[in-house]
């Protein structure tokens, strides 16, 4: 899929120094940032889950689709620059192409976790003590838990029911 840089062009920027917090695990901000440059960390827990240094690549967009707080911490590891989408889901509404780029990636993302996830069950079929673990985690990617009641405005709420 081509870059979503142009397509958020007119969005305000923001310059990251090494070592400040974009998004802090717990918090809520209704944004959605796309890395300019630079390089991210993202850490779940204390544990660190990635290391975001593609130009293009979307930051926060679970907790805007999801409506829920962040459920990482996102601190530049270098010095770098975001494009900041205030009001995501109005601007997803707006910009169609910008929406399909979130939703491709997303199921992306999940395609591949679960594929990573069948081929750890498979290494692991021969020790029955792991199983239960790959079981719970494949559950709760094909069964997950009801959301959080969103924390986004009516029309969101609206559009999800019609």
């Amino acid at each position: 899929m081509a870059s979503i840089l142009p397509l958020v062009q007119s969005q305000p920027s923001r310059a990251l120094r090494a070592g400040e917090r974009l998004i802090s695990e717990g918090d809520f901000s209704g944004e959605i940032y796309v890395l300019e440059h630079g390089r991210l960390l993202v850490e779940r827990n204390g544990i660190t889950i990635a290391r975001i240094e593609e130009p293009g690549a979307l930051i926060g967009e679970m907790s805007v689709l999801l409506g829920t707080d962040h459920t990482a911490d996102v601190t530049a590891e270098s010095a770098a620059t975001v494009r900041v989408i205030e009001d995501a889901i109005g601007f997803l509404e707006r910009t169609p192409l910008v929406a399909l780029h979130v939703a491709t990636l997303a199921c992306a993302r999940l395609d591949a976790t679960s594929a990573l996830l069948v081929e750890l069950r498979k290494q692991a079929a021969e020790r029955h003590e792991e199983q239960g673990v790959f079981g719970r985690i494949l559950q709760a990617l094909t069964n997950p838990p009801p959301p959080a009641p969103p924390r986004r405005g009516p029309r969101v709420t609206q559009l999800l029911h019609e």
